[in-house]
């Protein structure tokens, strides 16, 4: 069987500079952010463990609230502005 994705808007920011993300992602009242910055990374505690958004990745706020980094490659390929 073949699915295809429902279509889904979401929040997402480009990692230009970690400040600039985490200063995003404060905009969202429903989020209690545990974050690290290390140099150009941001280091997001997800269900599946630490995920590190490097410079220039996308770093996403899904449906749940619940933040996660994407390639920009992979970004491009599934999602386009709203």
């Amino acid at each position: 069987m073949k699915f295809k994705k429902k279509p889904v808007v979401i929040d997402a920011t480009n990692n230009d500079n970690p400040f600039n993300v985490m200063k995003w992602a404060e905009q969202f009242e429903d989020n209690e952010l545990h974050w690290r910055v290390e140099g150009d990374n941001i280091l997001i505690p997800t269900l599946e463990g630490e995920m590190v958004a490097n410079k220039g990745d996308w770093v996403i706020r899904g449906v749940a609230g619940e933040y996660y980094p994407c390639k920009p490659d992979i970004f491009s390929a599934t999602y386009e502005p709203a």
